[in-house]
């Protein structure tokens, strides 16, 4: 795609591939990739950018696979003018770039509760985007306002009735990049909170593949959840259990594999494309579906251009 770009003080990289920027290790070139140098920055490339360009926002490519062919148009990816972490009163306000559990340790040394972020990959943007949770508590609970800059350059607010939260979901406008957020966090004893932390990640460690390459949980559970995105305990049907019961634990297609030690993981053994990634995730679905009636969905965001079609396997 050929297009014009407005001057910028960021940094501006042509043709750039983004395997190296998602925890997958996978993913063609984006056309352009802009990493804004601040808020103004952001807003006025967006502002003279031809409204026909489309951008893609990306954070630390946590819960994504990019497809081998790349995306079209300018990747937006925040960086250090966008990761600060202040605390003020039972409030935590992060940019957008700040890492998840940068937040939560920050918030823990202030006496504020946000400790349910430790285990969650990525950062705060994801996150809102997502409605990230776990330990019965979401990012839906604690925001309290998301500033964001429109697709033409406006800068808004959201609250959470603005973005509609649900499961593993929120109406953020189309091509709006979040920017910043504020929390409200329940206090609590430091030494606790950091306690609290400490054994979730031990827990972590002892259930998921932390130590192999993946995108988190690949797919949703499939019930069991309400329409603001709250868990049901009472309902304890789990997309790794079917996974687990239609024989997939550890299948691989190429250089993809379901996780041995949790099979909702989908893991690059080391090589793996983009392609066979999504395919062994498209395998697992169909099998699912045929052995159970349950029709997955995919958690993992997926985008661009597809390159050459997979063995089949």
């Amino acid at each position: 795609m050929t297009f014009d770009l407005p001057p910028v003080r960021g940094t501006l990289t042509p043709n750039r591939p983004l395997d190296s920027l998602t925890w997958l290790r996978v993913g063609g070139p984006a056309d352009w990739l802009f990493q804004p140098a601040d808020d103004d920055d952001l807003a006025s490339f967006l502002a003279a950018l031809d409204p026909a360009v489309p951008v893609f926002p990306i954070g630390v490519g946590s819960n994504l696979i990019v497809r081998d062919g790349g995306i079209r148009g300018v990747v937006i990816r925040l960086g250090r003018g966008f990761n600060g972490i202040e605390t003020a009163g039972e409030n935590v306000t992060a940019g957008a770039a700040a890492l998840d559990a940068h937040v939560a340790r920050r918030a823990a040394d202030a006496g504020l509760d946000l400790t349910f972020l430790r285990t969650i990959p990525g950062s705060i943007g994801g996150a809102i985007r997502m409605n990230a949770g776990c330990y019965g508590s979401y990012t839906a609970d604690h925001l309290i306002e998301a500033r964001a800059i429109t697709r033409d350059g406006t800068r808004i607010t959201l609250t959470p009735a603005d973005l509609n939260f649900a499961y593993r979901h929120s109406d953020l406008p189309e091509g709006c990049i979040l920017t910043e957020a504020t929390f409200r966090a329940t206090p609590g004893d430091p030494d606790a909170l950091h306690a609290k932390m400490a054994a979730q990640l031990t827990k972590r460690d002892e259930t998921q593949p932390t130590k192999e390459r993946s995108a988190g949980s690949t797919f949703r559970n499939p019930a069991g959840f309400s329409s603001t995105g709250r868990e049901d305990d009472t309902h304890d049907l789990k997309a790794w259990s079917l996974i687990d019961r239609a024989g997939l634990r550890g299948h691989s297609w190429g250089g993809a594999q379901m996780s041995e030690k949790h099979p909702n993981f989908l893991l690059n053994t080391g090589g793996a494309t983009a392609a066979e990634l999504e395919a062994l995730g498209e395998l697992v679905r169909r099998r699912v579906l045929e052995d159970s009636g349950h029709e997955l969905q995919w958690e993992v965001i997926r985008v661009g251009d597809p390159g050459d079609d997979p063995n089949e396997g």
